[in-house]
């Protein structure tokens, strides 16, 4: 079927809306017509080739729509089924096996190979591949093709168009919280980038019942609404030593800390804030070969380091349970959304990259 999608043609280039062509669903993929996608760091980065998509290609992994066909196998929804659009994994291998998708042993060539995982593509233009199943989906189109696997379905009786941003930034940041270092109430944690992955952490946190969440970034902008979200301190890196200050706040270091940047300093800070026995979520994606130092003596009395993916999610329960607290009034991420149409694409993504949009959406 015939859809629009913005198309990347080369490195660092601009998205060009384009008219393309989509397979029909296979027997175990869902047809899905976008209604709201967000623009996320990993999109920028896959488009300036940071990571390995293929390009010409259509990006986009936070996607929110309603079903309009489903394939012959397909159980999980029907048409008209409200969904959010996840991240991709295999299902049979020992970690999907085991309830880790998210450490998925082909998770990048589920969700980066710029194909479906048996190599074919699902979009073409006059006989050119477009690649596209960026992270299962490329919501960067009015409809998108994906699997029954990354799929979710999600209640009705709420803004559709709000909810993509739970298939990553939400899910990553509130997850690498509430799956990962599962804080303990009266807890202190410390997070380092107040991006749209931060600030879902921090709500997590309170939503944990931490009660010392130091927020740390350069954008005091960013730092103001960290504190509005519940940050207890906030530290402008710029202004005062990090791990001095927060080591003064605490006393002796905080029991966990995320780091949410992708940049090496940044990763240091956040490890030698820990106290004894301390956990860091490392949550940031750096470019491919990136090395940071550490002392090693410093990790030698329990402190732990700890990568996390998608939050560490099975999204098939964690989406809805966000739901779920969002409607409690205890995770309000709407509140960092900044809606923009389609065809503004490359505004979105340049305010997005200069820090002027906190989340921004696409409406289609």
């Amino acid at each position: 079927m015939r859809i629009r999608a913005a198309v990347v043609r080369e490195r660092t280039g601009p998205f060009l809306i384009e008219d393309v062509e989509l397979d029909e669903p296979r027997d175990d993929e869902v047809l899905v017509r976008i209604v709201g996608s967000g623009m996320c760091h990993t999109d920028l980065m896959a488009r300036d080739q940071h990571l390995p998509m293929p390009l010409p290609g259509v990006f986009g992994h936070e996607g929110s729509g309603i079903v309009e066909k489903v394939g012959a196998h397909v159980k999980k929804v029907i048409p008209g089924d409200h969904v959010v659009l996840s991240f991709l994994s295999c299902g049979v291998c020992p970690s999907c096996l085991k309830g880790a998708p998210t450490h998925c042993s082909i998770y990048f060539i589920c969700n980066m190979g710029g194909s479906r995982i048996d190599g074919s593509s699902t979009m073409q233009r006059n006989g050119e591949v477009i690649h596209g199943a960026f992270v299962g989906q490329s919501s960067f189109a009015s409809h998108s093709l994906a699997n029954e696997r990354n799929v979710v379905k999600v209640r009705k009786d709420l803004p559709l168009e709000i909810l993509g941003p739970l298939g990553c930034a939400v899910q990553t940041g509130a997850g690498g919280v509430l799956n990962t270092l599962r804080p303990r109430a009266g807890s202190s944690i410390a997070v380092f980038g107040t991006g749209p992955v931060g600030l879902s952490a921090i709500l997590a946190a309170v939503a944990s019942a931490c009660t010392t969440i130091v927020a740390v970034d350069i954008n005091t902008e960013r730092l103001k609404i960290a504190q509005e979200f519940g940050a207890t301190h906030t530290i402008n890196p710029r202004v005062t030593d990090p791990v001095e200050e927060i080591r003064r706040i605490t006393d002796s270091g905080t029991e966990y800390s995320l780091e949410c940047t992708g940049i090496p300093e940044v990763f240091r800070n956040s490890v030698d804030v820990l106290a004894m026995g301390g956990v860091c979520g490392m949550i940031g994606v750096p470019p491919a070969g990136t090395e940071a130092s550490l002392d090693m003596q410093h990790l030698l009395n329990g402190r732990t380091i700890v990568g996390i993916i998608a939050g560490d999610s099975i999204s098939d329960i964690f989406i809805p349970q966000l739901v779920e607290l969002y409607m409690q009034g205890r995770l309000p991420f709407d509140r960092m959304i900044k809606f923009y149409p389609f065809d503004q694409i490359n505004q979105a993504a340049y305010d997005s990259e200069k820090g002027r949009t906190l989340k921004a959406v696409l409406r289609l």
